[in-house]
């Protein structure tokens, strides 16, 4: 007798099985097109803004987005939520940029917030080259082709008294330039301590091997003598460089040769002597309570061949790299095949011939950001925090402080000064929260924290910025109070 077969529910378990299939499709089913969300107001505004092709382009990636999370057993979003998500991308996306911020932090010279701001008369300069024609490379006298280089090249004589310069467009690319130039595929000879990284990783040893330098390192980490340079000096020796350590410092047992002995050692030997200044102090920094940072003029006057220096740093001016020195060489450098690849353009030459104006009529600390801020008097600067403290809608409390040169100039160095101390925790909230919602304002705002502090240094304050200042600082305080009502709701 045969057992009594076993009977299944096949539409039953065909049922069970289909559910997650069939709430998956209905999910799929809900996403809306992408004319759907073309037509929503909110979205028809970003259209508007930009240009339908770019928007269509965001809306396609959303939804993808959103078919991807139903495969992975997500929510997808509601038609409310893709619009969100496009209005935020489509801001971070297409925002104009850099943006434009407040430099609160008491690092005069910020490299992530663009080192030098320039001066009035420089960005005036700027927005008149930039709009219109010029005379860049046309000799309005002869009516002929005329040199980018030949007017700064008067400026640059003048400031630093060198017999001639170019510019080009950083100083790593004037250094890379100048070896090219004079020792490429000869010994370049440097001092062990002075084969550094600098910012952003870029090491010494490297620009000289891409200039077809070879590197010969002499001395020790701390102590190098003219005898180490003249020791190392061969029939394939192209140049002695020196690199003034603009980043970092060593002290203690300690010893370099004067610059002059170096020339010295040249003129006796016949190999050029190039200098690396870094910064491009045109003044000096001792007159301000700082330790003194070499200036090209000095290095001029000692009769280095070749000088190189930056325009963006202490110089004040906007990104370049400086060249001057003797006219021989400087010429030579100017000839190379690589002076073409980094060439400076329109726009910097015109916010940095402007910025060394300052220099010739002697009002760069009058007129140039840095140096207004260098030269500062902490009783302005207390005065300027205790301003911002009474305009303010909150507790805040003023203190000593000290800022720093940054950007690779001056290291260890700091000058006194007073800031504008946040209490964040008596106000309700962290102060990397608060620090967050400041550089979320409508003008945003950098600033330090310290020990649950939001720190805002007056120094680095452009003057101009301080009313934009006090509203983003009411901004940040009125978010972590609506943030804090919210909690305990």
């Amino acid at each position: 007798m045969n057992a009594p077969s076993k009977r299944y529910n096949v539409f039953e378990k065909r049922n069970i099985a289909s559910e997650p299939i069939n709430n998956m499709t209905s999910q799929f089913r809900s996403l809306p097109s992408v004319e759907h969300v073309l037509s929503d107001d909110r979205i028809c505004k970003i259209v508007s803004e930009f240009s339908r092709q770019p928007v269509v382009s965001l809306i396609r990636a959303n939804l993808e987005k959103a078919r991807l999370d139903i495969k992975r057993g997500l929510q997808p979003p509601d038609l409310d939520g893709i619009v969100a998500n496009l209005q935020k991308e489509a801001q971070s996306k297409w925002r104009a940029w850099p943006a434009d911020v407040i430099n609160g932090t008491g690092v005069i010279l910020h490299t992530n917030l663009g080192r030098s701001p320039l001066s009035a008369q420089a960005t005036e300069a700027v927005t008149s080259v930039s709009r219109s024609y010029s005379d860049l490379e046309f000799d309005l006298q002869s009516g002929k082709r005329g040199s980018r280089q030949s007017h700064m090249a008067n400026l640059i004589n003048e400031v630093t008294g060198s017999e001639a310069s170019i510019v080009v467009n950083n100083n790593a690319s004037a250094v890379m330039l100048g070896l090219a130039a004079i020792a490429g595929g000869k010994e370049v000879i440097v001092s062990r301590s002075e084969a550094v990284e600098i910012g952003g990783g870029f090491r010494i040893p490297d620009v000289l091997l891409q200039s077809g330098a070879i590197l010969k390192e002499v001395g020790t980490t701390n102590r190098t003598y003219v005898g180490d340079y003249e020791a190392a000096i061969t029939e394939n020796t192209g140049a002695i460089l020196v690199i003034h350590p603009s980043n970092f410092r060593i002290s203690g047992f300690t010893h370099s040769p004067l610059i002059k002995e170096l020339v010295d050692l040249g003129r006796k030997t016949h190999i050029p002597i190039l200098h690396d200044l870094g910064s491009g102090c045109l003044l000096d920094t001792s007159l301000y309570g700082m330790a003194h940072e070499p200036m090209p003029q000095e290095s001029i006057n000692d009769g280095v061949d070749v000088t190189f220096f930056s325009g963006d740093k202490l110089l004040g001016g906007p990104q370049s790299g400086i060249i001057c020195g003797r006219a021989k060489l400087v010429t030579k450098i100017s000839q190379h095949p690589l002076a073409r690849a980094v060439r400076i353009d329109k726009i910097s030459i015109a916010a940095l011939s402007a910025t060394i104006l300052h220099y010739i009529k002697q009002e760069a600390t009058e007129k140039i950001p840095i140096w207004q801020m260098i030269s500062m008097k902490p009783s302005d600067i207390f005065t300027r925090a205790e301003a911002w403290a009474s305009a303010l809608n909150f507790e805040t409390d003023i203190r000593k402080t000290y800022c720093t040169i940054g950007g690779g100039s001056l290291p260890g160095e700091v000058i006194s000064s007073w800031g504008l101390f946040i209490p964040c925790s008596e106000n309700g909230d962290s102060a990397s929260k608060f620090a967050g919602h400041l550089r979320k304002a409508g003008r945003p705002v950098v600033g330090r924290i310290e020990d649950e502090n939001v720190i805002i240094e007056p120094r680095t304050v452009l003057v101009e910025d301080d009313q934009e200042l006090i509203e983003s600082l009411n901004y940040a305080r009125d978010k972590n109070h609506t943030n804090e009502q919210a909690k305990q709701a």
